[in-house]
């Protein structure tokens, strides 16, 4: 199948939102709500949705949970991804994955340089990839960096990234 052909492919993706913050709330959670927002929208499903303290093994669990549910097609996961000792939502999501999708870092980047934050976006460290058949994207946690890779990064592909990773699993 060509890329436009999955393009028009708008199947519902299920997904789980993971926030990661040690103030965010279910009342503050802005980007999250922004990241509930957009898959509606875009008629994605909201199975799971949890906030979770910048801790590696609660990130990790959160995680793992979410790929071995047979619901979950992607996790997304807004937060914890700058450069402070307390970030550490990057290293738990690069050992966990599987394969990377090194291309939605680089250019959710230079998006942000072009668009949006200009030479700050060195300090983003968005990534992408595959963990158990399910697809993964972190993004930074302002309500702008979200907006930015949900609407031209995350959005426009997340039926196709889905699409290729479960082609070939036998049900």
């Amino acid at each position: 199948m060509s890329v436009h052909n999955h393009k028009k492919d708008k199947k519902p993706v299920n997904c789980m939102i993971i926030t990661v913050s040690d103030t965010r709330t279910s009342e503050t959670d802005k980007s999250g709500n922004l990241m509930f927002d957009l898959l509606n929208e875009n008629n994605h499903k909201i199975k799971m949705r949890d906030i979770v303290t910048d801790d590696k093994k609660k990130i990790s669990e959160l995680i793992k949970n979410g790929a071995e549910n047979p619901k979950i097609d992607a996790i997304l996961i807004n937060g914890g991804t700058g450069i402070s000792h307390r970030d550490v939502t990057y290293e738990t999501v690069q050992s966990l994955l599987e394969k990377e999708l090194s291309g939605f870092g680089e250019l959710f980047r230079m998006l942000s340089y072009q668009e949006d934050i200009g030479s700050a976006a060195i300090m983003s460290r968005a990534i992408a990839g595959v963990y158990k058949h399910t697809a993964i994207f972190s993004t930074p946690g302002s309500s702008g960096a979200v907006k930015l890779a949900m609407n031209r990064l995350i959005l426009p592909e997340l039926n196709h990234v889905v699409g290729e990773i479960k082609k070939d699993i036998k049900e």
